[in-house]
Parts: structure tokens; C-alpha cells; sequence
């Protein structure tokens, strides 16, 4: 088991920004690549952004690929989601995600493990 941990979010105006961090315990040995996703009530949970824990191989949603970045930090098992120039519409509940297996592309169907989830809100 991988247990995640999402911290970092809240409010903040249009064109600010935020550092969403994600911790990784447990079995972690076991998680080849960790990911962002995102969901608005009504809608289905989108990826936002991704990366491979042993290679340089990151995927970034094209509609925040200017203003996010994704990074890791293998010492402590942890991946953040820096967060630039936000819109209302980057409004949702973030997810971090941990996956076992490099297949399946940055679908939520892929990913074995989940954090609670965090709220990100942005004001007009």
C-alpha cells in the first residue's frame, strides 16, 4: 500500500500562485511515476500533470502547459505541482496519484493509488 498526502492548497486571485506538495509513504519502492489530477463537480477527473519517478519523462495537460510544472523530489518521495499565473477555470480539487505501472497513459483508470484530494480556488 501507498499512502499520499496533498498539502498546499487554497485560495488565491486570478494570476497568482500556488505550490501543491504531495508525500508518499508506505510502499513506495513499488510506484514507477506519480501524477496531478483534477476534478470540478459534474465533470470527470482530468490529468493535469505527470512524471516518472526514474526517467526525464514528464506530461503536462496543454491548457496549463505554460503556467505548470511538475517536480520531484526522490529523497523524500514527494512531487509537486507549481502553479503560475492561475485562472478561475484551474478552479477544482487537486489529486495527487502514484501508479505502479508505466502503461495506461495519464488516465485516472491508471493510477492504483490516490490522495484525499485538495481544494485550489480562483477568483476572478
Amino acid at each position: 500500500q501507498v499512502q499520499l498526502v496533498e498539502s498546499g492548497g487554497g485560495s488565491v486571485q486570478a494570476g497568482g500562485s500556488l505550490r501543491l506538495s504531495c508525500e508518499a509513504s508506505g510502499y513506495t519502492s513499488s510506484v514507477v511515476r506519480m501524477a496531478w489530477f483534477r476534478q470540478v463537480s459534474g465533470a470527470e477527473r482530468e490529468g493535469v500533470a505527470g512524471i516518472y519517478l526514474r526517467e526525464p519523462t514528464v506530461f503536462t495537460r496543454d491548457s496549463v502547459k505554460d503556467r505548470f510544472t511538475i517536480s520531484q523530489d526522490n529523497a523524500k518521495n514527494a512531487v509537486y505541482l507549481q502553479m503560475n499565473s492561475l485562472k478561475p477555470e484551474d478552479t477544482a480539487i487537486y489529486y495527487c496519484a502514484a501508479g505502479t505501472s508505466p502503461r495506461g497513459g495519464w488516465y485516472p483508470r491508471a493510477f492504483a493509488y490516490w490522495g484525499q484530494g485538495i481544494q485550489v480556488t480562483v477568483s476572478s
